[in-house]
């Protein structure tokens, strides 16, 4: 019978996460993100204009809540 070899290197599997990592990171993006999208809802109940000025703010926010999270990963990727 042949044996197969196990691989390498294990790979990777995040139990431990450091303060200040990448886990930690996506939690506060996924909270940002939720408050940004409750709030738009909740101004959108209160008209045309309010609704209209909530979505062009909500959408630069979360333009820029994905902004932070590709930034992290373009200087984690980085050799330091």
């Amino acid at each position: 019978m042949q044996s197969v070899a196990p691989p390498p290197k294990l790979p990777v599997i995040a139990m431990d996460e450091k303060p200040g990592g990448r886990m930690h990171l996506r939690m506060k993006q996924l909270f940002y993100t939720a408050i940004t999208v409750f709030l738009t809802a909740w101004f959108c109940t209160m008209g045309v204009i309010p609704a209209i000025l909530a979505l062009v703010v909500a959408k630069h926010v979360l333009v820029a809540i994905l902004a932070m999270g590709i930034e992290a990963e373009r200087s984690a990727t980085r050799p330091a």
